[in-house]
């Protein structure tokens, strides 16, 4: 899928079942999402997963889990959570699931939906189930489309003993915060956060109440709960407000002129530091986990105890112009804005389904182009090859291309050991895409590339445009078509796009896939004659064969072609025909081919099999790109492309025969129809044009033939 301008992103948010996104009980996850989704330019379509008994939800958007197994000792919570939104999910069809601090669900969603993943760490990684072990975090890496940190120290956490070359498609977004005016003040010392050890809570209530007995102008509170209480501040000028919601611990803030954050654990972010700062409090943190990257205007603790905590407060209480410095400076030079950063998001998010994949750089792709190249027919096949002039078409519009031939590649690299050859070609295109890293993948007529191939070079690079084509017969009552069918729905399924030489209508009904028509194009560096403008001996060339992977004809092999021939001949005695593969003379290529077609004036391009819309052999870009006058069964439908002035259509073999004989003897009037077609031919459906015309479908262009 390509972003276009404008379009539209369905994007779910998952939180953990134990996130409360209400007003009254929302914590760090849940307010960053709400904070970055009212921001979004995708907020219309963004749902957020969560749990919880409350109705006072965050925003609008939310989608509440009832969850049954919350205190059961016997079921998985985790489980029961997972199975609920994997069926809601699959039914909504999300472009993105964001998954926010829970390895393990990402890991059971990961399996059952189908969607690009986002996934955010809001702590640190080695302390959570599901990427506490490097090759869970190199699964997890390799699993998702993108993977964001909410500080550089979380990051480097998930980073522990792996590759740091492989955070290419990590960012780190900060919890983040507006701007703020500048508020009225009061003589409060305010710490928020857990009550406990772990929050250095302990070290604030010895330091805070030497303060407090010292400056009896001094206000302290406590906002924050605990459920293991083992701390108490005991002072007349402290209040401990116990856990109240985000927008009145904001309020006070403002009010506030000093922050403590002690924390003794690494916060992976540090939120309060931020919010303090931001909001002109003097803020007092310690120097673990993420929380130096707050603010660049605190104060740091240079070691972590009472005693600095208490020094830190006095010193911003005694020296007042220092105070209101680094607090004006905090205000002022906010590192985190929720502006900036939710157009961040909104870019990653694009990013996964870009205008343009990341090598498109100035309309140049990266493309394989794989195909049977025909070394093992010693290239006879070179003017009939629509790989060849594919990659010609996409050289010419600027884009470049690596070719593969599978099958040579095969015959080439037979191997002596137990490893099946196959199985070396599937590591061939693998390493070969890692290293090439393209935006297309292009491949016509192959069993050689197996599924888990494909779903391989799609983790190498989910942007990766997959598209197959296929020139051979499609309709129905030819035993031929029932193979090659079969053979294009191998990969339809799983392909992006496919495109045939048949009307799409003709295989609706057999395959339920992404079908578009394209032209068997001319090149001009291998349709190169005007025939039109030379003298040849012959009146009438045909030339069939019996697969082209056959040089010669197969016995007792016969179609309705042959049949159509022998009564032809028959009803134009006088004309010179110079037909191949037909009454013994085998078949011609290379160029043996080229010689014996422009000897000719006319040439009928007669397919296989009933006539069918659009349907011809690629042998009709030889004739009329050539310059001969060429006949066509009117029921194939080229009357869609072609007038009657530049192609001449039969309607029956009397029809055919009678209009034969008569540009025999006209050849004034044959070669200006032949010069108009070829013309027209060019002009329409050359190399350059379906090359572009098969980029712009793949690219999720609108793109027309004509």
């Amino acid at each position: 899928m390509i972003l276009k301008k404008n379009r539209i992103l369905k994007i779910a948010t998952i939180l953990p079942y134990k996130e409360n996104y209400t007003h009254d009980k929302a914590s760090a996850a849940s307010l960053w999402v709400s904070e970055f989704y009212a921001k979004s330019k995708y907020k219309k379509y963004n749902f957020i997963y969560g749990h919880t008994k409350s109705k006072n939800y965050l925003t609008k958007n939310y989608i509440n889990i009832n969850l049954k197994n919350l205190k059961s000792k016997l079921k998985s919570t985790t489980t029961e959570y997972a199975e609920k939104l994997i069926k809601d999910l699959n039914s909504k069809n999300y472009n993105i699931i964001e998954i926010h601090n829970r390895p393990k669900l990402l890991i059971k969603l990961l399996q059952k939906v189908k969607s690009r993943f986002i996934f955010y760490f809001h702590n640190d990684p080695l302390s959570m189930k599901g990427s506490k072990f490097i090759n869970e975090r190199l699964e997890i890496l390799n699993s998702v489309d993108r993977l964001i940190f909410v500080s550089e120290w979380v990051r480097n956490r998930f980073f522990l003993d792996i590759d740091k070359k492989l955070q290419t498609k990590t960012d780190v977004i900060y919890p983040s915060v507006h701007k703020q005016k500048l508020s009225k003040k009061k003589n409060n010392i305010i710490f928020v956060g857990r009550l406990n050890h772990s929050k250095g809570y302990d070290l604030f209530k010895e330091a805070i109440i030497k303060i407090l007995d010292e400056f009896p102008k001094w206000h302290a509170y406590s906002v924050g709960d605990e459920e293991r209480r083992s701390i108490y501040i005991s002072h007349a000028r402290h209040k401990e407000l116990g856990f109240i919601n985000h927008k009145d611990t904001l309020k006070l803030l403002n009010k506030s002129e000093i922050a403590v954050v002690p924390s003794r654990w690494d916060e992976p972010f540090g939120r309060t530091a931020l919010e303090s700062s931001s909001r002109g409090c003097a803020t007092i943190i310690s120097n673990r986990g993420g929380l130096t990257e707050t603010t660049d205007y605190a104060s740091i603790l240079k070691k972590l105890d009472a005693k600095n905590i208490y020094q830190e407060i006095k010193m911003f209480i005694k020296h007042p112009l220092k105070k209101q410095k680094i607090q004006k400076l905090g205000r002022k030079n906010i590192k985190h804005l929720i502006n900036n950063n939710t157009k961040l998001i909104d870019e990653i998010r694009e990013s996964i389904f870009p205008r343009f994949n990341l090598n498109y750089i100035k309309n140049k792709l990266k493309i394989i182009n794989l195909y049977n190249q025909g070394q093992k027919h010693n290239h006879r096949l070179f003017n009939i090859s629509l790989g060849k002039k594919f990659t010609n078409g996409f050289v010419r519009n600027g884009h470049d291309v690596l070719e593969i031939s599978d099958r040579d590649y095969l015959r080439n690299n037979k191997s002596f050991n137990l490893i099946p050859n196959k199985i070396n070609f599937q590591n061939f295109l693998i390493d070969t895409f890692k290293n090439y890293n393209p935006d297309v993948f292009f491949f016509g007529h192959t069993k050689n590339i197996t599924l888990d191939t494909l779903e391989a070079i799609r983790s190498i690079n989910k942007n990766l445009i997959i598209s197959q084509w296929n020139e051979d017969p499609v309709m129905d009552g030819l035993n031929y078509s029932k193979q090659n069918i079969s053979n294009i729905k191998l990969y339809a399924d799983y392909v992006d796009h496919n495109f045939i030489t048949t009307h799409p209508s003709i295989i609706k009904n057999k395959i339920n896939s992404n079908f578009h028509f394209f032209f068997v194009p001319v090149d001009k560096n291998i349709e190169r004659f005007d025939v039109y403008k030379l003298r040849p001996k012959n009146d009438l060339f045909y030339a069939m064969s019996h697969g082209v992977n056959r040089s010669i004809l197969k016995q007792g092999t016969e179609d309705d072609r042959i049949k159509f021939l022998d009564m032809l001949i028959k009803k134009i005695p006088d004309i010179k025909y110079d037909f191949y593969g037909f009454l013994n003379k085998q078949p011609i290529w290379g160029n043996d081919f080229n010689n014996a077609l422009i000897n000719s004036k006319m040439a009928l391009n007669l397919s296989r099999g009933r006539p069918t819309k659009y349907y011809s052999s690629n042998r009709i870009a030889s004739i009329m790109g050539n310059g001969l006058l060429t006949f066509i069964d009117k029921n194939v439908g080229m009357s869609d492309f072609f007038n009657k002035d530049e192609i001449i259509f039969y309607s029956s073999i009397n029809d055919l025969s009678d209009k034969i004989k008569f540009y025999s003897r006209n050849d004034k009037l044959r070669t200006k129809i032949a010069k108009k077609g070829k013309t027209k031919y060019f002009k329409l459906f050359n190399e350059s044009k379906i090359a572009k015309y098969m980029i712009d479908i793949s690219m999720g262009k609108q793109a027309s033939l004509f």
